[in-house]
């Protein structure tokens, strides 16, 4: 493992971090008069992609990496496939809470990619290790809710 390995799958988490900002960027008050109750953990979810993302251009600079502050392409397509799918969906509501189980379980992947890769250094790796925990967290709040409305 070399420190180009490690920056370059860092920079691509980086990159899904800030399609979830992006993602997230979405969705804001689509849903909250219907699932109030997600209101916080909506706001957590924010909150912790703008940590996740810190944490990453942090390690990337102490790397002597250049942080990639951009978006994927994948999670470009997503957006805009989530406005084409709101404004010809019943319900938007539901179409809202898929696009956001849809993104987290995506990100998931990534980042177990990441980890499996063994490209990544000790500190990387745990740090990688606490986010990808923090996405299962909020993908399992959203995912159960998902279930209960069908």
């Amino acid at each position: 493992m070399t420190n180009e390995k490690t920056v370059s799958v860092l920079n691509d988490l980086l990159k899904i971090t800030n399609d979830r900002i992006e993602g997230f960027s979405k969705v804001e008050d689509k849903v909250w008069e219907t699932y109030s109750g997600l209101k916080s953990d909506y706001d957590d979810m924010v909150s912790n992609s703008q940590k996740m993302k810190s944490d990453l251009v942090q390690l990337i600079t102490e790397r002597g990496g250049e942080p990639e502050n951009t978006t994927t392409a994948a999670g470009a397509i997503h957006r805009a496939w989530i406005d084409i799918k709101s404004s010809f969906a019943g319900n938007k509501d539901e179409s809202t809470l898929e696009n956001v189980v849809f993104g987290e379980d995506a990100a998931i992947k990534a980042y177990q990619d990441a980890l499996d890769s063994g490209d990544l250094c000790t500190k990387s790796s745990q740090t990688v290790q606490d986010q990808l925990h923090h996405l299962k967290a909020s993908y399992n709040k959203f995912e159960n809710l998902e279930q209960k409305r069908s």
